[in-house]
Order: C-alpha cells, then sequence, then structure tokens
C-alpha cells in the first residue's frame, strides 16, 4: 500500500499546490469548496483500504490534510492542528477510513450494499444467552478463517466486524442512513478528539 499512499499523496499535494495559488483570488466559502473537490477527495477515494495501516504509511496523507486545513483557515505552519481540524468539521484521516468502512458495513447489513460484503459479515452467536445478545454484534473471523496471510488482519471480515463491535449501540441501533451517518460521525469525532 505504500505505492498507492505515495501516488495519492503525490497528486494531492500537486492539487494543493496549484489551490494555493488560487488562494488570494477566492473568497473563503469558495477556497474550501475547491480544497474539498481537488484535495480532500483525493484522500477519500478508497479510503477504506487504509484501515489497519501503520501508522507511518498514513501519516503523509495526514499531513496532506493537515496543510490543506491550513489552507483553508489561513493558518500557519507553527499553529497546532487539532483545533483547526475541529473547527472545520475533518475527521483526521484514520477515522475517515474507519467512517468509510462502517458507512459500507451498515449498507451490508441493511441491504443496501454490494452482496458479497453483506457475505462477510456473520452475527455474533454465543453459546448461552448474555446481555450483549441483543447489541447487534458481529462475529469477528479467526485469523484462521480469514483467506490471505499478508492482509488478513485489515481484510474486510475481520475489520468491519471489529469496528461495528466498538460502536456504541445506539449508532448500531439506527435503522435510517442518513441518520446513521451523522450518529457515526459524531461519535467518531468524539472519539477522534477526545470530547
Amino acid at each position: 500500500m505504500e505505492a498507492q499512499v505515495n501516488s495519492v499523496s503525490r497528486a494531492a499535494v500537486y492539487q494543493l499546490h496549484l489551490v494555493r495559488r488560487l488562494r488570494p483570488y477566492l473568497p473563503a466559502d469558495c477556497l474550501a469548496r475547491v480544497v474539498h473537490a481537488l484535495v480532500i477527495s483525493r484522500l477519500d477515494y478508497c479510503n477504506a483500504l487504509y484501515v489497519g495501516l501503520p501508522l507511518k504509511v498514513t501519516r503523509k496523507l495526514q499531513l496532506i490534510q493537515n496543510a490543506a486545513a491550513r489552507l483553508v483557515t489561513g493558518g500557519s505552519r507553527r499553529d497546532h492542528i487539532t483545533p483547526v481540524l475541529k473547527d472545520l468539521h475533518w475527521l483526521p484521516v484514520r477515522f475517515r477510513a474507519q467512517f468509510k468502512v462502517l458507512v459500507l458495513t451498515f449498507k451490508a447489513l441493511n441491504g443496501l450494499g454490494p452482496v458479497y460484503l453483506k457475505e462477510r459479515l456473520h452475527p455474533h452467536r454465543s453459546a448461552r444467552t448474555l446481555r450483549s445478545s441483543a447489541e447487534g454484534l458481529l462475529a469477528v473471523p479467526s485469523l484462521r478463517e480469514a483467506k490471505l496471510q499478508g492482509t488478513r488482519q485489515r481484510a474486510f471480515s475481520v475489520v468491519a466486524p471489529a469496528l461495528w463491535n466498538a460502536l456504541p449501540s445506539d449508532v448500531k441501533a439506527i435503522n435510517n442512513y442518513l441518520t446513521f451517518r451523522r450518529h457515526l460521525k459524531a461519535a467518531l469525532f468524539r472519539e477522534a478528539f477526545n470530547l
């Protein structure tokens, strides 16, 4: 995945450089739209694949998102980035990837997504009745059940149930897609910024 991340980084940095030249000519709201369309969209493309990657690999993407946030707000490189991301209501790259996986999981569980993803998700079955039985937990396959040796820790069938089970039960209980997205982003936002 390092080659993929390097390719995305190069393209995003190039677009960020071009947008930086336009900054004096664009009002703030237009600048934010252009940055989102040209830079952030590149970071979000196929970002579900970034879940579980080492931080040294995703750090490049996070630095680009930080630069984009500073460009939109007019901050300097010395300003701390956490308040800037919080004000823009942008999730850090790692949480954006988790958001994408959890949205795909919701779609698969509710019949809105592809069938091949739904086939990878199975409800958790316990040998006896527990209080957690009603929480909508998913079974996390063992390492033996996950097929690909090199990427099994990052496979959808392993990552999606683990992330889904870590969600608050009130978020998992939501049936409406748009409501789920809103509550999911709020939950990840609280986790990312320790609110």
